[in-house]
């Protein structure tokens, strides 16, 4: 019970850092088509902070991801990785590891 309850945890927070991704990409896209700007102080206050929690994860992705351009894949990569993680860990609680 304890070990589920462990395991949940980190689901939870795995899946609370799958979003502050999602809000990264959806304040990126808002900022590259000029809906917001960075020039009004909260905005660019939220994309420092995103940026420093996202910056060290999403680094070594793109290391080795090849250069596709404009595009930032990276975030993709990484939300596909957190699922599979997600899939590991609630079938590691489900087996009752």
């Amino acid at each position: 019970m304890m070990l589920y309850t462990l395991i949940s945890m980190i689901v939870y927070l795995v899946e609370i850092f799958s979003t502050v991704v999602i809000v990264q990409v959806i304040l990126g896209l808002l900022i590259s088509f000029n809906v917001v700007n960075l020039h009004n102080p909260a905005v660019a206050a939220i994309w420092k902070a995103l940026a420093a929690i996202m910056d060290p994860v999403l680094k070594p992705i793109r290391r080795i991801m090849p250069d596709t351009g404009a595009i930032d894949l990276s975030p993709m990569v990484l939300l596909i990785a957190l699922r599979l993680l997600i899939i590991f860990l609630t079938g590691l609680a489900a087996s009752g590891f």
